[in-house]
């Protein structure tokens, strides 16, 4: 199988229950949720994403013509230290590219796994830390890993459903936009009220780094 990347790029995770660790970013093109183009976005179903997944121009990306390949290049760019490897495979949305290659290949370089998917394909067994951030309106069939990270607010979300799923931390996090100042005071009003969720922050968009 061949491979459509955006990016890779070394650099802190920013958010979730592992952020300020220091990780790989293997940033897959393409996403089953919102085309990436703008002139889609009204009509798609996830409506509020702020990243670049589309085509293969971006830093360090390309197309890979097999897992040993692209597991390579994040070797090559996490740099010598073998010690606490970390990739982070995202997009878009990493489940429609990620397979049975790819996380032999990784792990054979000795990195841990993690993945941010929007959680409507089952993940793959073999991932070492699963990010899941359901999208209202979606059909969510992944409903277990270790975080579940949902923007907040999103209208349609079932909030309390969710907390019946199967994740060792639930989070909340502020949506990024022109009301963020509310949106993040509406966490925290959120959080205080239900305790068993935590307030996820995007260091990365503080500290100024991608």
């Amino acid at each position: 199988m061949s491979y459509a990347v955006k990016s890779i790029f070394l650099t802190l995770q920013g958010e979730g229950m592992q952020a300020g660790r220091r990780a790989v970013f293997l940033r897959f093109a393409g996403c089953n949720l919102w085309s990436g183009r703008e002139e889609d976005r009204a009509k798609a179903i996830c409506r509020f994403c702020d990243t670049d997944f589309v085509g293969t121009d971006g830093e360090g990306g390309g197309k890979f013509a097999d897992a040993e390949a692209l597991a390579d290049a994040v070797a090559a760019c996490w740099g010598a230290e073998l010690a606490h490897r970390y990739v982070i495979i995202t997009g878009g949305e990493p489940m429609l590219q990620i397979d049975d290659a790819l996380v032999d290949a990784l792990h054979a370089h000795g990195f841990e796994i993690g993945v941010e998917s929007n959680g409507t394909i089952a993940a793959h067994p073999g991932i070492d830390w699963l990010c899941i951030s359901p999208k209202a309106g979606s059909d969510v069939v992944q409903r277990c890993g270790n975080e579940l990270k949902l923007i907040w607010p999103q209208p349609g979300s079932d909030w309390a459903e969710m907390q019946g799923w199967a994740f060792d931390h639930l989070l909340l996090q502020p949506l990024d936009n022109a009301d963020q100042a509310a949106n993040t005071q509406a966490c925290i009003d959120f959080i205080l009220a239900n305790p068993r969720w935590r307030l996820s922050v995007q260091t990365h968009k503080v500290l100024g780094i991608d």
